[in-house]
């Protein structure tokens, strides 16, 4: 039996759900593009909880990189998903039928301008999200063993 720390916990977003339970069960071939979007898994640690925490995000390429934007439509907080990868930058990554792990952090203000542009281009919806928020959305960069 799975121990509860390793059990993952999908979204408690409905179409969310969704998404990643059809992004599982056929590897990617459905999910991977999300109404035309790059898409992928990310899985984190909750950091009260301990729990790992599975959400479905829009990426972009940077070389190697994987990136990410903490938009949560320009909510005023954070994503969760962000806040646990600040605690515990390990996380797991989907990306189509391929798995691996990364290390995750927030880029820098020097390098965050052009890796915004290249987000904004995939998801331009990024820039409205950032006038209508009063915090500074992130943009995370997933470095690792990226296939």
């Amino acid at each position: 039996m799975t121990a509860p720390e390793n059990e993952v916990v999908d979204s408690p977003t409905p179409w969310v759900a969704d998404h990643i339970r059809a992004y599982l069960e056929t590897g990617g071939v459905q999910g991977h593009l999300y109404q035309g979007l790059p898409t992928l898994l990310l899985t984190t640690r909750g950091r009260r909880s301990g729990r790992l925490r599975r959400t479905a995000l829009i990426y972009g390429r940077d070389q190697d990189r994987h990136l990410l934007v903490a938009s949560n439509a320009g909510a005023a907080r954070h994503p969760a998903w962000y806040l646990n990868l600040t605690a515990d930058p390990h996380v797991t990554v989907q990306v189509g039928a391929g798995t691996f792990t990364a290390r995750a952090r927030t880029a820098i203000p020097l390098e965050k301008p052009p890796l915004w542009a290249l987000m904004t281009a995939i998801f331009p919806l990024y820039d409205r999200y950032q006038a209508a928020s009063e915090r500074e959305i992130p943009v995370v960069i997933l470095e690792g063993a990226a296939p």
